[in-house]
């Protein structure tokens, strides 16, 4: 029973926070092109990277452990 209500508690917070939050502004004016032309701007910071060496650590980590 506990669970439930804390699950129920933590959906109800977030939908209410949701539903806090103000209206989105106005749209910005002007045109002008992407602010990245032509398309090769894909942001993969250090963040993509260090996922990227936490799941080979996890899938290497998960092969010794199989092997012993």
């Amino acid at each position: 029973m506990k669970p439930l209500i804390i699950t129920l508690l933590l959906l109800f917070i977030s939908t209410a926070l949701t539903y806090a939050a103000g209206p989105p502004g106005p749209p910005g004016g002007g045109g002008g092109g992407a602010p990245c032309w032509p398309p090769p701007c894909v942001p993969i910071d250090g963040g993509v990277s260090l996922l990227i060496a936490a799941g080979i650590f996890y899938g290497g980590k998960k092969i010794y452990d199989n092997r012993k």
